[in-house]
């Protein structure tokens, strides 16, 4: 177990090495699951003010499940999720690239300077889930088969997950913070070797 502040980590995070392959799981992600991503509180309001220009990158089904949904909705465990196209689809926000990989709408939005949140941090942090309980976070590596192209390349390029995952790392929870896990994570290392 790695231990920054008062985040837990799984020595998974540092161990398993990970680097998204879409041309071959094609966003996997975005289609497969019981219900969309997850969501914090926070980013329901940045849904909410930042729809109207989103919107435009989305998909006639995607349009139509918010529509018909909301921005976001409930899922069975009574958290807030993305909606989800048809029963259980592919995510609301999600669209199809000329290659036919799902990418995201709300990304795309982003990236082309039409708003400054970039996506839902789960989607961000995949393939890290987060835990939140009480006095700490709970930070597990998922493990899912449509993820295996992503771990063959990760190995490939010994890409270990914290490393593939620095940005939304440090967006989730600041420089200072990922720097020490660098430094936790080299000295577990060092203490081994």
């Amino acid at each position: 177990m790695i231990v920054v502040g008062d985040t837990y980590l799984s020595d998974d995070i540092a161990e398993e090495r990970f680097v998204c392959d879409l041309n071959r799981c094609k966003g996997a992600c975005c289609t497969e699951g019981d219900y969309g991503a997850p969501l914090e509180e926070e980013e329901l309001s940045i849904l909410a003010a930042n729809y109207e220009q989103v919107k435009p990158y989305l998909t006639t089904q995607g349009i139509r499940a918010i529509e018909e949904q909301g921005l976001y909705v409930l899922d069975g465990e009574g958290d807030f999720a993305t909606p989800t196209v048809g029963n259980n689809q592919e995510c609301a926000y999600g669209i199809f690239d000329a290659k036919g990989i799902l990418k995201c709408g709300i990304e795309q939005a982003y990236l082309e300077g039409k708003i400054n949140f970039r996506k839902p941090i789960s989607c961000h942090l995949y393939p890290i889930r987060i835990t939140k309980y009480d006095k700490f976070h709970a930070v597990n590596y998922h493990r899912w088969q449509i993820c295996e192209p992503a771990c063959q390349l990760g190995e490939s390029l010994k890409m270990p997950i914290y490393k593939f995952l620095k940005e939304p790392l440090i967006r989730k929870y600041g420089e200072a913070w990922y720097k020490e896990l660098v430094v936790v994570i080299e000295e577990k290392e060092n203490a081994v070797n």
